[in-house]
């Protein structure tokens, strides 16, 4: 018999569509070789995961509610086995300030940053100074736990304010140092380095659009123009990382290289398995089809994660 293989996907985060492009993705390599049925996780999950008793849950879901321990939480509960990280993990990654302070602690390099509460009131001026004796201008604005360069802005003096108010939904965000340099991507299997590729976006850094949309024309470059040593040393930090959070199945770490050093930007424990996907790529340059690597990511699948 076949083994039942259902797929997450879709969500309530703002990386929905993207999850449902991994989904469709995943399903068209694996609907022959399995029993493979997509669903949403909505109000009826547990019931619909009773119903349908799947071998392996493929987590395709990305941002909240599906990258950062809630869904595997249920999973667990439910001792079903799923793919990608387990709660802790998935909690710790998605969490930017938490990360930070893990890289930090180990040695790993990541921009400086502080927080920024909108729930408290701080004049303009005062906090031009602050940005000005911490980080300095440019400076990246963000939230703490979205995925996929959602809501990511980079800001001087001037647009600062506007962009701060767009963000103004969530309580607080992350402002860091912008570290400017070349965007290098590293893949992890496991306890496998898998390889790294480097991005060059035409606008103006890998934000969401330049990440999913083919009309952003991203060069992908592959291999990437380090010496072997120093791409060596990227492979390191990123498994370092990955262990360190205690991740598991396939990770991508997102650095900066900037005046020979690299800048861990964060970690996603459930990357895209879209066509124009990082992961998939690397693989391929390592001679390991969409399929060999969906399989292997399903084979991977367990609890206690």
């Amino acid at each position: 018999m076949k083994k039942k293989i259902l797929i997450l996907a879709g969500g309530f985060s703002k990386e929905r569509e993207i999850s449902l492009k991994t989904a469709k993705g995943v399903y068209k390599e694996i609907k022959k070789k399995y029993n493979t049925i997509i669903l949403e996780p909505n109000g009826e999950l547990v019931k619909n995961l009773r119903s349908f008793k799947p071998d392996v849950v493929f987590n395709a879901l990305h941002g909240r509610y599906g990258e950062d321990g809630y869904i595997q939480s249920i999973l667990e509960s439910e001792k079903i086995k799923y793919t990608h990280s387990g709660v802790l993990a998935s909690s710790i990654a998605i969490d930017k300030e938490i990360s930070k302070k893990i890289f930090l602690k180990n040695r790993i390099l990541t921009p400086k940053y502080f927080k920024f509460c909108f729930d408290k009131f701080i004049r303009k001026s005062k906090l031009i100074k602050k940005i000005e004796s911490k980080l300095n201008f440019p400076v990246v604005i963000k939230p703490f736990n979205e995925g996929s360069s959602v809501e990511v802005y980079i800001c001087n003096k001037k647009n600062i304010f506007k962009n701060l108010n767009k963000l103004s939904s969530y309580k607080e965000i992350m402002i860091e140092k912008y570290i400017p340099g070349r965007e290098i991507q590293v893949a992890i299997m496991g306890k496998k380095k898998l390889g790294t590729i480097e991005l060059i976006p035409k606008r103006k850094f890998y934000d969401y659009q330049a990440k999913y949309n083919s009309k952003s024309k991203t060069q992908h470059i592959i291999p990437v123009k380090l010496t072997s040593k120093k791409n060596n040393e990227v492979l390191n930090i990123a498994l370092k990382a990955h262990k360190l959070i205690g991740c598991k199945g396939v990770t991508r770490s997102d650095f900066k290289f900037y005046k020979n050093k690299f800048y861990l930007l964060e970690i996603n424990t459930q990357p895209g398995m879209t066509s124009l996907s990082l992961v998939p790529e690397i693989a391929s340059f390592k001679n390991i089809s969409f399929l060999s690597l969906i399989d292997w990511i399903i084979k991977d699948a367990s609890t206690n994660r």
